[in-house]
């Protein structure tokens, strides 16, 4: 049964803090009615530190939507490589022991993918399979590894690899004066991450079951404006409430699985705000301390779109994971409004009994 392993995660090297932003947002928008509402919900994202791709004098100017293209492809193909190389040796597998890639991105885009520039420079097979997802948005991280899951049960000798490559900075629109586009100003950062999902052996998160759930006609609520000048990103005020229906869809899932969502060993989850967390801790009646790693993860870094799911994965890794067959939930959430849902098992490589 497929395993998720370690990921690897990389953030570049430029940091803004949120005083910093909170300084440069009463700079430029002095005049702006709703200054102090959007400061207001800026400081309690509790978003510490951020990690951007530029400096932020860069960061701030518009030279255009092709040259921000031209920048989100060459720091991709600078950084995305080392990430890999990390996740592979952790998950014990060379790159010829890779079936799939599966490349999940909202922040920019290339055609061919980053995937096959990939193929031909990391030592991939030629015959190495190509899943490029570019519109799941922050859910893209859950989808990526439910897509990976999926493959390997398929192809149950198989290996899968995932990349998630957020470039959040590069969709700044100066001219986006909205309270959601301002409170998103000092929400989202930039972050790399990438893993391995073994058919077979490795140490992780053995994969049982996945799903999906769309909440009706809320496709508006999170989405892109495409502009000349870019992606322009629109959040409705009414995403922070959406736990409460997706909460349900969570408990169906682990129902399903023969579950109880409120009992379970450990919860991995995408913060694209603290009120997720904790609406999914009132929902779900799961102790807040059960998200710690996915609150450190937006403290530390922000929100990192679909990278973030896989950073709190890694922070449980390194935090000692948990005892052998412990049950745990990850879970992704973005634009459609759409939850993409895991349930597994914690597996060390000489733990290969079958699910109990």
């Amino acid at each position: 049964m497929a395993t998720l392993c370690r990921p690897s995660v990389s953030v570049p090297e430029h940091v803004i803090t949120m005083e910093e932003t909170l300084e440069l947002a009463r700079e430029r928008h002095a005049g702006h009615p709703q200054l102090s509402l959007a400061l207001r919900l800026i400081e309690n994202t509790g978003v510490r530190t951020r990690r951007i791709v530029q400096p932020i004098e860069e960061t701030l100017k518009h030279p255009g939507f092709e040259e921000r293209n031209n920048i989100y492809e060459a720091e991709a193909k600078a950084r995305v490589p080392a990430v890999i190389a990390r996740a592979l040796d952790d998950a014990e597998v060379l790159p010829t022991d890779i079936d799939v890639i599966i490349y999940v991105s909202c922040t920019g885009f290339m055609m061919p993918s980053l995937t096959a520039w990939l193929i031909n420079e990391m030592g991939f097979n030629s015959t190495t399979r190509q899943i490029p997802i570019a519109q799941l948005g922050c859910a893209a991280g859950g989808a990526a590894i439910n897509r990976a899951h999926d493959f390997c049960t398929a192809y149950p000798e198989a290996n899968a690899l995932i990349v998630a490559c957020e470039f959040c900075s590069l969709c700044y629109q100066p001219t986006d004066l909205g309270v959601g586009s301002l409170l998103c100003n000092g929400l989202f950062g930039d972050g790399i991450a990438a893993a391995v999902v073994r058919g077979q052996g490795g140490t992780g998160v053995r994969l049982e079951r996945n799903g999906s759930y769309l909440i009706p006609k809320t496709e508006e609520w999170i989405m892109y404006d495409v502009k000349a000048t870019g992606f322009h990103f629109l959040l409705d005020k009414r995403v922070p409430a959406t736990m409460e229906p997706l909460a349900p869809a969570l408990k169906d899932l682990a129902d399903t699985h023969g579950w109880d969502a409120s009992d379970l060993d450990f919860y991995v989850v995408h913060a694209g705000g603290p009120r997720i967390l904790d609406d999914l801790s009132t929902f779900l009646q799961v102790d807040p301390h059960a998200f710690r790693f996915s609150r450190a993860t937006l403290t530390e870094y922000g929100n990192i779109a679909s990278a973030v799911v896989l950073d709190a994965l890694r922070r449980f890794f390194d935090d000692g994971g948990a005892t052998d067959r412990a049950r745990g939930l990850l879970a992704g959430f973005g634009p459609g409004i759409t939850a993409e849902m895991t349930l597994g098992r914690w597996q060390t490589a000489d733990d290969m009994q079958g699910v109990g």
